[in-house]
């Protein structure tokens, strides 16, 4: 039966399944669930729902289920005899939006311990178990689940199910010990969108013997968590540009920004300040200005990093701010655009600077439609996915061999990943295409190199969209 552990009220319910002898083991002065109840008291959970040993792994779920329909807010389901860092907890418990997601390493080494998973674009889009198998996994599950608040009625209904197959033994020789894996699983296959929250260097693990106990305990002191989320704060899937020419120094300055009190909407607003200078300056029409122009357009983008850095490093990220850094970047380089058009002169270069405005659009349009019915499908397919029939259905009829696998093995290739990354244009080739062309040559030359390098990117991006939406 779950016994509840009130805190100050936050959005996050966190379920603790101390349900195995794991987590009676020794931990310094106390237990493992003693030492991950410690944990807990630091991060912003509302309440904590201890989950004991009682009924098996039916009655284990039914008291999940009953749990998640209850709740008003986020509920993470985690296991006691989980030895982990405070901050890969924090990941999943700390993340402003509350969402669904699940704790993975990609360390593809699985184990009893550590199912496979396999992650596309941040997603978890197939998951495993004892019985169930994950063609081309590429990470591990870490036994942290967090279901957002539009996804518990789905928590819900998912471990009612499992609780239904698992008393009538269609699930198996399974235990106690794998219920916040099948839970993963059955999450997955009924459509509901997991986000892949990566541990990168952090450790979380669980254990069954004192021995492991130990171990994993000492492997937590070899890390420093604080570097760690400093690394953390810097996108790793982001752009060859702003990776090896911005990134590599700007990291540098969150923890600066963070002590003079700077938010986020605070440094994409001078982001914007110095793009507007930048465009005064390229409307000279001078070749100190273009230089002038290009370098400001350079430090405007590093800015434009570095929001986004000091958001992650004090998890004050919101959708009102990404909707208005989105919005701050298509600001910027339209300005750009005219300070470049007027700097020029004629009516010709004004053609191509609407012409690669235009384009531009077309090519966020493409986007965000597609990003936009992605999120639809998987609404609809959370409402009306079966948990029962996608739980024992063969994964493998699921599997495809044709432009996934080819994917995947272009992702392992190191040369082939960055080129993937830079085709398609984002907004670091873009800007240093704008900042060299105009500082080397002219606005004309700036305009139909965005309009030709943009052009081969808009129809990669549609050929990839629409071969993703036929598979």
């Amino acid at each position: 039966m779950p016994d509840s552990l009130t805190r100050e009220s936050t959005t996050t319910s966190v379920v603790l399944l101390a349900t195995t002898p794991a987590c009676r083991l020794s931990s310094g002065d106390g237990t493992l669930l003693d030492r991950i109840g410690d944990q807990l008291a630091v991060l912003p959970v509302r309440d904590v729902q201890v989950v004991t040993p009682g009924g098996g792994l039916g009655a284990d779920l039914r008291g999940v289920a009953k749990i998640a329909r209850t709740s008003s807010g986020a509920v993470a389901v985690l296991p006691a005899d989980l030895v982990a860092h405070t901050e890969a907890l924090a990941l999943l418990l700390e993340h402003p939006a509350h969402d669904t997601g699940a704790l993975v390493s990609y360390d593809v080494a699985a184990a009893p311990l550590r199912p496979p998973v396999r992650v596309e674009g941040g997603r978890i889009v197939a998951a495993g178990s004892s019985f169930h198998v994950v063609p081309e996994a590429n990470a591990t599950f870490r036994g942290v689940l967090q279901a957002g608040e539009a996804d518990l009625a789905s928590l819900a209904d998912v471990a009612d199910e499992l609780a239904e197959l698992a008393e009538t033994g269609k699930l198996g020789p399974v235990t106690p010990v794998e219920a916040v894996d099948l839970l993963l699983v059955g999450l997955v296959r009924s459509g509901v969108a997991v986000r892949a929250a990566g541990i990168g260097p952090l450790h979380a693990d669980r254990v069954t013997g004192q021995l492991a106990a130990d171990n994993a305990v000492i492997k937590l002191a070899e890390v420093d968590e604080e570097r760690v989320k400093l690394d953390t704060s810097v996108k790793e899937d982001d752009g060859f540009f702003a990776t090896f020419f911005v990134s590599s120094w700007s990291r540098h300055l969150i923890k600066p920004a963070v002590r003079l009190k700077l938010t986020p909407n605070t440094v994409t607003g001078i982001s914007v300040g110095l793009a507007l200078l930048s465009a005064v300056w390229f409307s000279a029409g001078t070749q100190g200005g273009r230089l002038g122009g290009a370098a400001l357009l350079y430090l405007s983008f590093a800015l434009d990093c570095l929001d986004g850095q000091v958001a992650r490093y004090t998890r004050t990220f919101s959708p009102l701010g990404a909707w208005a850094d989105g919005m701050s970047d298509r600001l910027k380089e339209y300005l750009v655009y005219i300070g470049l058009a007027i700097g020029f002169g004629g009516t010709e270069i004004w053609y191509l600077a609407a012409a690669a405005t235009v384009l531009q659009v077309v090519r966020h349009a493409i986007d965000y439609s597609y990003a936009g019915a992605v999120a639809d499908a998987s609404r609809v397919g959370a409402m009306w996915g079966s948990p029962v029939r996608s739980l024992l259905e063969s994964h493998d009829a699921r599997r495809d061999h044709g432009m996934l696998s080819l994917a995947q093995r272009l992702e392992r290739d190191t040369l082939a990943r960055w080129l993937k990354k830079m085709i398609v244009l984002p907004i670091g080739e873009r800007t240093a295409l704008i900042a060299v062309t105009a500082a080397g040559w002219n606005a004309r030359v700036t305009f139909l190199a965005l309009l030709c390098w943009g052009g081969v990117a808009a129809l990669y991006q549609l050929t990839g969209r629409i071969a993703r939406s036929a598979r």
